[in-house]
């Protein structure tokens, strides 16, 4: 990783992330989540004051970029609930199996480079009856923007730090092994090829 991917990528993300259309998204989504959560791509802490504080025992962070954790460390001290940060990547969670209530993933599918392999993770980690709650970016329905998806996204992905623009969220989240409850779709403002979202809930799949 360069200097781009170290040090100027995160604040790139960071700023991209904290717009307000996916902050409105966050704030429809996150105050569902209870008890113990893990919050897959924590990134610089977006999600933490949207948390209910009654409903949350306690949040376990995924991060894989220590810059970004360090840029969620001022949020964490604004929440009235414990946070702990778990420094690695979606494909291999180092927790242990049907040990959390929740798992939060907000535009975060779209960067983890074996996104299935992930999914089957976070499966692993959900306790029967949890809920995984989603908001994501990815592949648009409309012909033509999904085009333009397809062309610009190889390009995209350097720049981007590995995010990819036309990902098939749904079709993932299933393959991973999980049911999806219910789910909502939108294009929300902002650049169109990155604005295509998904967002709701998941229940692991039944065996």
């Amino acid at each position: 990783m360069g200097l781009y991917g170290k040090y100027v990528l995160p604040r790139v993300v960071h700023l991209a992330c904290s717009a307000r259309p996916k902050m409105r998204q966050r704030e429809k989504l996150v105050p569902l989540a209870s008890g113990r959560v893990l919050e897959v791509g924590m990134g610089s802490g977006l999600n933490l004051p949207f948390y209910d504080a009654r409903r949350v025992t306690k949040v376990w962070g995924l991060e894989p970029s220590p810059e970004m954790s360090k840029m969620a460390s001022a949020a964490v001290e604004a929440v009235a609930f414990d946070v702990e940060f778990v420094s690695a990547g979606g494909e291999q969670i180092p927790l242990d199996s049907e040990s959390f209530d929740t798992v939060l993933m907000t535009f975060t599918l779209c960067t983890i480079p074996d996104a299935e392999r992930a999914l089957r993770e976070i499966a692993r980690v959900l306790k029967r009856g949890g809920q995984l709650l989603f908001c994501e970016h990815g592949a648009a329905p409309d012909a033509g923007v999904r085009r333009w998806q397809n062309r610009i996204n190889p390009l995209w992905r350097r720049l981007a730090g590995g995010c990819h623009l036309n990902r098939d969220i749904p079709g993932l989240i299933r393959r991973g092994g999980f049911e999806i409850t219910r789910m909502d779709t939108m294009y929300i403002p902002g650049w169109r090829p990155a604005s295509f979202n998904y967002w709701g809930a998941a229940a692991k799949a039944r065996a």
